[in-house]
């Protein structure tokens, strides 16, 4: 075969399609119910724009984007996360001008040059909530709570909720010195990324999967034993409507976020069933963003979630056995007149909403209904020259095997 799928890449077929668009429409209905309004961004942009609000001592940055110069000789990347698109619309439509309070979701393509794996592909799929414009502990948890309701709603139960608080840049100075001591001397056993983001990026070295760094982190300082005044009232306000929510959570002191525009509230819904990549979705504050990318200073939060582990993990929990919709009618057409007949007929069923087929193969009648057969088609008509000349033709229930004459002026209110 000459020509196969890029490597990180996957084909959805057609038997897996209408489970991912379940999956949607169903998250879609969520996020509705919280006032959230879709935005579409564009699938790449410049890439100052990822650098910037991203990192540029991030793994996404440094390792994973798939950047490239158009004719122009510009710089830009396809998008590796979605936050940032969203952010830039904010600010260059002056939606923060015409609302108090944005509430915006999106679905879309992302892509990362990553080692591809159980839950990580190279182009994958994500769906994403932001809220821009509020600093109120209670937006927290009406993000945190919206993120668990998502999972639960589609039937996955197997997953914990982690929180934590990663500060701001009053106190993470302190933090960062106290860290920063206390690995000193464990450096030189660290893994290369770690060696790295021990002089760029301290707080991101509690991210790493390594057994050899997380054994070596396990007595180190943690950010949330270094909260400012502020970050901890937040913290402590944010737990407290989680509780008055009846919203389980553990309190992960080592839990960090992969992206650098993050501060204060940190969460994570975490499932075993997805082995290594265990996160379904992450998200949490990220209050600097907007100023970073030209804005007046504007507090935000938001998460995002994969749908490629959602799919996974419903399908590791036993609860995506659904059915493609069948065919409401396949017409069993034989020749030219009763083709044409077939042709009026469904375009008058499907303005009714009604899903319907025929053969376009010129197969035999048994070889149609063997077809109509695979396609569990509810009921077949069967018409032909002699069936249009006497204005009757059968119809056949497939379920019960049951067949009727029928005039043929009347099938459009029998099916």
């Amino acid at each position: 075969m000459r020509h196969r799928a890029s490597y990180g890449t996957h084909d959805l077929l057609p038997e897996d399609s209408f489970k991912w668009q379940y999956l949607e429409e169903r998250v879609r209905k969520i996020i509705s119910f919280y006032n959230y309004k879709e935005i579409r961004t564009p699938i790449f942009e410049e890439t100052d724009l990822f650098s910037r609000s991203i990192g540029e001592d991030t793994d996404i940055v440094q390792k994973e984007m798939y950047t490239f110069l158009d004719q122009g000789k510009r710089s830009l990347t396809l998008r590796p996360e979605g936050t940032a698109g969203v952010v830039r619309a904010y600010l260059e439509h002056s939606l923060g001008e015409r609302f108090p309070l944005v509430k915006l979701f999106y679905f879309g393509l992302m892509f990362r040059q990553e080692r591809p794996q159980k839950g990580r592909l190279r182009e994958f799929n994500q769906f994403g909530v932001e809220a821009i414009g509020s600093l109120e502990p209670s937006l927290d948890a009406e993000m945190i709570e919206l993120a668990v309701k998502t999972c639960l709603d589609l039937g996955i139960t197997d997953f914990k909720l982690h929180v934590n608080s990663i500060g701001c840049p009053k106190c993470r100075p302190i933090h960062r010195d106290k860290f920063l001591g206390f690995m000193k001397d464990k450096v030189g056993e660290l893994c290369e990324d770690c060696k790295t983001r021990y002089l760029r990026n301290p707080l991101r070295m509690f991210d790493c999967k390594k057994e050899e760094c997380i054994d070596k982190l396990k007595d180190a300082p943690v950010m949330v034993d270094f909260l400012c005044e502020e970050c901890k009232k937040h913290y402590e306000l944010v737990k407290g409507f989680l509780n008055k929510l009846k919203i389980d959570y553990f309190e992960d002191k080592r839990l960090v976020r992969g992206l650098d525009y993050y501060t204060k509230t940190a969460f994570e819904l975490k499932s075993k069933l997805l082995g290594t990549q265990d996160t379904l979705c992450g998200g949490g504050r990220y209050d600097l963003l907007v100023e970073e990318l030209g804005g007046k200073s504007t507090p935000a939060i938001g998460f995002a979630a994969g749908i490629e582990r959602y799919i996974l993990a419903l399908k590791m929990e036993k609860k995506l056995n659904l059915e493609e919709k069948s065919l409401d009618l396949f017409i069993a057409a034989l020749g030219d007149e009763a083709k044409a007949f077939a042709m009026k007929l469904m375009k008058d069923l499907r303005a009714k909403n009604l899903i319907c087929e025929t053969d376009y193969l010129s197969r035999s009648l048994k070889a149609q209904m063997r077809e109509a057969d695979r396609q569990k088609a509810k009921k077949v008509l069967i018409v032909g020259k002699d069936e249009i000349k006497k204005g009757r033709a059968i119809l056949k229930d497939m379920e019960s095997g049951e067949q009727v004459e029928i005039e043929l002026e009347k099938i459009r209110d029998s099916v």
